[in-house]
């Protein structure tokens, strides 16, 4: 596939989109649902209609050499770009997919402009109340939700990096959270810290 095949490609949705009448379209991912700790972080990102993004694919997909370049590329190029950070106490108290549901809303109330329709990358939301659609694996589909998987996934991970620091004991810069066998190690041997998930299996016993 040619550059210009993928640019087309990646920008097939939101084209609809603006064909049907809507001028500002934002994509919206998360990133670390599944950890054991730490928080959920969501991106909300706007980019200049038929801007390319060399490599641009799932976050999950590339290196982080990759991930580290594109983040400064899409912050530097996109309209507009807020995150979210929703964190292990809120997770506790809603649940991580209310939680998730939240962060989604939040970065894009967030936005310094304002969007009037939003791609999410996944088969649910709720609260959103500017017109929307979930796509399924949509960080493979949509530009703006791959640019999004990317900030969120950056963000989440040098957050991690940074709670090391304070909690050295469960080496988060190695599992950042992730339910490893590392981790479960830490947490038997440490207990949970005050960023675990204590809504989450632990297998502290």
């Amino acid at each position: 596939m040619t550059d210009l095949e993928r640019v087309q490609e990646l920008w097939k949705i939101e084209k609809e989109k603006i064909e049907q009448g809507y001028s500002t379209v934002v994509g919206v991912d998360e990133a670390g649902r599944g950890p054991l700790a730490g928080p959920v972080c969501v991106a909300a990102v706007i980019l200049p209609y038929g801007f390319y993004l060399e490599d641009i694919d799932d976050s999950k997909k590339l290196t982080e050499k990759k991930k580290n370049r594109l983040y400064d590329e899409i912050c530097k190029n996109a309209i507009a770009y807020n995150i979210v950070l929703i964190h292990n106490n809120i997770i506790d108290e809603m649940n991580i997919l209310n939680a998730t549901f939240k962060g989604m809303c939040d970065a894009v109330a967030g936005l310094v402009v304002r969007p009037d329709f939003v791609l999410i990358d996944g088969n649910a939301i709720k609260g959103m109340e500017t017109p929307h659609q979930c796509v399924t694996k949509g960080d493979s589909k949509s530009i703006s939700i791959a640019a999004a998987s990317v900030l969120a996934k950056v963000t989440r991970d040098r957050y991690m990096i940074d709670l090391n620091e304070k909690y050295p004991q469960y080496q988060f810069s190695k599992h950042k959270g992730y339910p490893t066998k590392l981790h479960y190690e830490l947490l038997k041997k440490f207990g949970p810290s005050p960023v675990h998930r204590k809504s989450f299996n632990l297998k502290l016993s």
